[in-house]
């Protein structure tokens, strides 16, 4: 199962507890990514946040792995599940004619 996740922090909520949380993130990052749980991770240029993708084994696991994000208390997300295209020719009516 694969999850588009795109997350911005809540400025809002700037305080020194949240930038030690910002600093976690790469850390978090390379871990989920060396374990195959994360598959690509993207900075957002000109916003304060980022778009992972999660290829997870189960609704569970991708909530346990994003509840455990250093800024998931400080971040708000837009979580989009992903599914395979298939290829064009696949798509199209057998026997049309």
């Amino acid at each position: 199962m694969k999850f588009l996740v795109m997350w911005k922090l809540r400025l809002e909520l700037l305080s020194p507890e949240v930038a030690r949380a910002v600093s976690a993130v790469p850390e978090y990052g390379e871990r989920l990514e060396g374990q195959g749980k994360v598959i690509a991770r993207y900075h957002i240029v000109g916003a304060h946040g980022g778009a992972w993708i999660y290829d997870v084994d189960s609704h569970e696991e991708f909530e346990r792995l994003l509840g455990t994000s250093p800024v998931f208390n400080f971040a708000e997300y837009t979580v989009h599940p992903l599914a395979a295209m298939a290829p064009s020719g696949r798509n199209r009516r057998q026997g049309s004619g």
